[in-house]
């Protein structure tokens, strides 16, 4: 199948999530066809079965702010008609579904008619979406799209509290490749960033204030009172800057590591110990998934989806947003000995198993196959 895939192209969930898909669907001899600003940073290849196609927006001086959706709309239409592209695919409601249904509509102007998945990953729905501003055009450009998904459960109940819809949401969770976690990395040397002794605590975001950027800094300090450790902050945002200045007033500022964004998340977590996730908000919890993939137990927040990926006394622990006594407890019950380290460890391999695309993936191949077969049965 020809499939386009419109996300956004950043270090977030959903592109990351977006761009190791459309990698895997290439994989199955599907063809598929990025379509976005820039290229995604985990799309590292281009080849006979993967594509990328760069929306260019023009700049004039009439215009505030540079009018995206029209951008990526016409670019949609010119390259679904020259590749003949036979299903979209995208990733946020807005602007991206948006976008999507003004192309659709356009094309069918020429007799064509594309079918359009809409994945909903969490931010479009309980931040941007429901603000008066946008939740008309959220409403419409969900009940537009053929066939609806959310990364989790808890989103999908949220969306249908929050909205009016007249669409079915199918949940199919986020996912890793099992593939890239495989081998061991010889350059994986736990004394580059610590001690022997050190117990090693990472934390991976965008360092937006939904994050609790400040509550990781204070579980790490409660922690490190009581055994040697050291914390690894990876990411840009910001938060980063009042977190190096809360470093330093509680006197903690040598034993963290501010690394920003990097491309090698596996490598980092490959010798962490433990992964903190405190927080407001996450639809899903990626990073605590991929943490859990490389045997690193997780202490979060019951926010959102992340109890339907971390485990509650298995993976890690969960606390309700906000308590950091509690959850610098569960930390140091879980590093306290080697013996509940491996413990913990193992289980939270075990769990992030169930997430590898192999079992993922055939969701949205099944997906692919009804909205393309239902394509005439639709109408506006």
């Amino acid at each position: 199948m020809k499939i386009a895939i419109v996300c956004y192209p950043t270090f977030g969930g959903s592109g990351v999530v977006a761009t190791e898909l459309g990698i895997a669907l290439a994989e199955r001899g599907h063809e598929v066809h990025f379509i976005t600003y820039k290229q995604p940073v985990r799309l590292e290849l281009l080849g006979n079965n993967i594509h990328f196609h760069e929306v260019h927006v023009p700049e004039y001086p009439l215009f505030h702010y540079q009018p995206y959706e029209l951008a990526l709309s016409s670019k949609l239409v010119d390259t679904i008609k020259l590749h003949d592209i036979e299903l979209l695919h995208v990733h946020y409601a807005i602007p991206h579904a948006y976008a999507g249904y003004m192309a659709k509509k356009m094309l069918l102007e020429n007799g064509i008619y594309i079918p359009m998945i809409t994945t909903l990953h969490g931010t479009d729905i309980t931040l941007v979406g429901r603000h008066p501003f946008y939740k008309p055009a959220v409403t419409f450009s969900i009940n537009k799209s053929d066939m609806v998904t959310s990364v989790s459960e808890n989103l999908r109940q949220q969306t249908l509290k929050i909205f009016d819809l007249d669409k079915e949401i199918e949940v199919i969770p986020n996912f890793i490749d099992f593939k890239k976690y495989s081998s061991e990395f010889t350059d994986c040397q736990r004394t580059l960033m610590a001690e022997d002794n050190e117990r090693i605590i990472t934390h991976i975001s965008n360092f937006r204030k939904v994050k609790r950027i400040p509550d990781v800094i204070r579980i790490f300090e409660r922690v490190q009172r009581e055994i040697p450790a050291k914390l690894i902050m990876v990411g840009e945002g910001p938060e980063k800057e009042y977190a190096e200045q809360l470093c330093d007033d509680l006197k903690i500022k040598e034993k963290v590591i501010f690394l920003g964004n990097s491309t090698e998340i596996d490598r980092i977590l490959c010798f962490s110990d433990l992964f903190l996730l405190p927080s407001e908000s996450e639809s899903f919890g990626l990073a605590a998934l991929e943490a859990m993939a490389n045997k690193t137990p997780v202490i979060s927040s019951n926010a959102g989806g992340i109890p339907e990926v971390n485990k509650h006394g298995v993976t890690g622990f969960l606390s309700d947003v906000g308590q950091i006594d509690d959850m610098a407890k569960n930390a140091l019950y879980i590093l306290g000995d080697d013996k509940t380290l491996e413990k913990f460890k193992k289980s939270a391999f075990e769990v992030a198993e169930k997430f590898d695309i192999s079992n993922i993936l055939p969701l949205y191949e099944d997906l692919y196959e009804r909205a393309y077969k239902s394509r005439y049965k639709n109408s506006y």
